[in-house]
This record gives structure tokens, sequence and C-alpha cells, in this order.
């Protein structure tokens, strides 16, 4: 119990660094590393369902086979590279703390890439918000 309590606790605080981008920050830090770390560890296997809406979204029901696929290597990939920035999370690497993967969080697989809302939310982006570049993109 005193686990998950403490789990609970990591989560509650390294909230904030999750959503950094949302606040238009091009700089990246540590922290935000060491959020993006926790997130892809603890939900990385949401790129399973997302992948699968994705393929389905673009190619109907043969999309959601490919998917699969694909949701299973995104998830296996999101998972390590999560180890990865979560324990080198003090280290610049790649330059500047930028994320290693496209969407840098699991749960953005279910979000419009362009305005950061879902699409069948009925909301337009007004603003102009631009996705930041990642290392590399999955």
């Amino acid at each position: 119990m005193r686990a998950l309590r403490l789990v609970a606790l990591a989560l509650v605080l390294i909230a904030p660094a999750a959503h950094a981008d949302r606040l238009d920050v091009e700089d990246y830090g540590p922290v935000d590393k060491l959020g993006r770390g926790l997130a892809n560890m603890v939900t990385g296997v949401l790129a399973l369902p997302g992948s699968i809406a994705e393929g389905a979204h673009e190619n109907g029901a043969s999309g959601a086979a490919v998917g699969l696929g694909k949701g299973i290597a995104r998830t296996i990939a999101r998972e390590l590279v999560g180890v990865y920035e979560f324990v080198t999370f003090p280290l610049p690497a790649p330059r500047g703390y930028r994320p290693i993967l496209d969407p840098p969080y699991p749960w953005e697989y279910f979000q419009d890439r362009h305005t950061g809302l879902r699409p069948e939310s009925g909301l337009r982006d007004i603003g102009g918000r631009h996705d930041r570049a990642s290392a590399f993109a999955t």
C-alpha cells in the first residue's frame, strides 16, 4: 500500500511537467525528460489501442490489423524509451532533452497532432499551435 501511495505522489508531482509542452515552451529540461520517462513506463500500453484506432481511421478494418502490429511494436518501444528517459533524465541526451518518440506522450495518439484536441470534440484550433519536432518518430 505504501508503494502505491509513493507512485501516486510521484505522478502528482510529475504531472505538471507532462503538460509543459502545452504552454508553448520551446526548451526542454531534465524534469520534462523525467516526466516523459515515467509517463511512457506507466501508460506506454496506450500506444496499442491508439495505433489500432489510427490504422482503422486511415484504412478501415485492414488498417486496424496493421495498427495492431504497429501498436505492439510501439508499446515495446515506449516502455523501453520510458526506462531510458527515466534513468538518464539528468543527462541532456538527446541534445536539449528533446523527446525521442513522436508523440512524446502515449495519450497523444488519441489527439489531433496539430490542435491537441480530439477530432470528434468539434472544437477548432484558433491559435495556430504547431507541434515541435522530436528526435525520432515512431
